[in-house]
């Protein structure tokens, strides 16, 4: 078997990730799996890691971390591989605050099972976002594989950031407390076009506008309840703006499945693409990797089964 790249960041889920190191090294080894590690020390050096992981001919390079960590290094991919071209050879080692992406992909929860699983080489390909987002300045570009959040979503990203001495999901639901005192709701522009090519377009107030390629973010956040990964579509939801007490009551019902259905104040969609506008600039994160605190517009659009993951 050739040898995999293995890109650790040390600080994902607060510190686990360097706590594990030694594990994920013993794994390899238990299972008979040639293996390099890179550890990042910055945000954003995974990027670079598997950019250059894939050019220098590492077919399978895999992401030990949370979320933030499988975002850098499927960038990294990604600009490594031609636009018409399947980003290939993706597995993930889970040591994050939440795993969304890892856990609705298919990954494996346990280090050795991951392992495993790099060795047998089984493989599910799953959709892959690319978002083009005006700041007021730049336009910034980034593919997402879980999540994209603008508004209040975004801004419990922001807040989460600040907190440094809770672990876990408790990070996410502390910052969604701290984000009702930041975040003001304001006037959104959303058309988007459906999987049978029909145009859609909302304008009003909103509290927050998230785009799903799985239903999962935040740990336990079901806002895009009926996401497929391999749908050829991103799921949309977006919710009226609404008072603090209603967003309170607005929480507890988005950590279910079916939580959000029939809600009044929140409404879905499922599309190709989409293009979002705000008259006041919103925080916009893409799987939980905040692209920008001051985002004007964005358009987002789907690559069906653009991204190969072991599971």
């Amino acid at each position: 078997m050739e040898t995999v790249k293995v890109i650790l960041n040390p600080y994902a889920g607060r510190g686990r990730g360097g706590k594990v190191a030694g594990e994920i090294e013993a794994a390899f080894r238990r299972g008979n799996v040639p293996f390099e590690i890179a550890e990042t020390s910055v945000p954003g050096e995974g990027i670079a890691l598997a950019r250059r992981a894939r050019l220098d001919g590492y077919a399978i390079v895999v992401a030990a971390g949370g979320d933030g960590t499988v975002h850098e290094v499927v960038n990294g991919l990604a600009e490594a591989t031609p636009d018409d071209e399947q980003v290939q050879g993706l597995a993930v080692l889970q040591a994050g605050s939440g795993n969304d992406f890892a856990d609705m992909a298919g990954s494996a929860r346990e280090i050795d099972a991951a392992v495993h699983a790099i060795r047998e080489g089984n493989t599910r390909d799953v959709d892959l976002g690319l978002v083009e987002a005006f700041d007021g300045h730049n336009t910034l570009r980034r593919y997402f594989d879980n999540n994209l959040g603008m508004g209040f979503e975004a801004q419990v990203t922001v807040e989460s950031r600040k907190i440094k001495r809770l672990r876990g999901f408790v990070i996410y639901l502390w910052a969604t407390l701290r984000a009702l005192r930041a975040y003001d709701q304001p006037h959104f522009e959303v058309s988007w076009t459906d999987g049978a090519g029909n145009e859609h377009r909302v304008a009003k107030e909103m509290l927050l506008v998230s785009i799903g390629n799985s239903r999962r973010t935040g740990g336990a956040f079901y806002l895009t309840p009926d996401a497929e990964m391999d749908d050829g579509l991103l799921d949309m939801a977006f919710a009226d703006a609404l008072s603090q007490l209603g967003i309170l009551n607005l929480l507890p019902r988005a950590m279910t499945r079916t939580g959000l259905h029939g809600q009044k104040s929140v409404s879905f969609g499922r599309l190709r693409s989409a293009r979002i506008a705000v008259r006041q600039a919103v925080p916009v994160h893409t799987d939980g990797e905040i692209l920008s605190r001051e985002i004007e517009r964005l358009s987002v659009e789907v690559q069906p089964g653009r991204l190969q993951v072991i599971v």
